[in-house]
């Protein structure tokens, strides 16, 4: 796809970007990237439900579990 370059920049089509609500814009040397963002860090989710059982504690108490002290 070829595009115009106008005093306020270019237009990217909304098609390109669908599910999407943020994104990221940089130059890196010669290039742009247009980065698509998750909505929610996924990072964030880590120990949310650290295992599936009937414990309550093994984010707090998960060396117990996995060595039996």
């Amino acid at each position: 796809m070829k595009t115009e370059v106008t005093d306020q920049g270019i237009n990217i089509p909304k098609q390109f970007f669908e599910g999407v609500k943020e994104v990221e814009i940089r130059r890196e040397k010669n290039y742009i990237l247009v980065i698509p963002l998750a909505s929610e860090d996924p990072i964030l989710r880590f120990g949310k439900n650290p295992v599936s059982d009937d414990v309550s504690d093994a984010s707090i108490n998960h060396d117990d579990y996995i060595y039996g002290k």
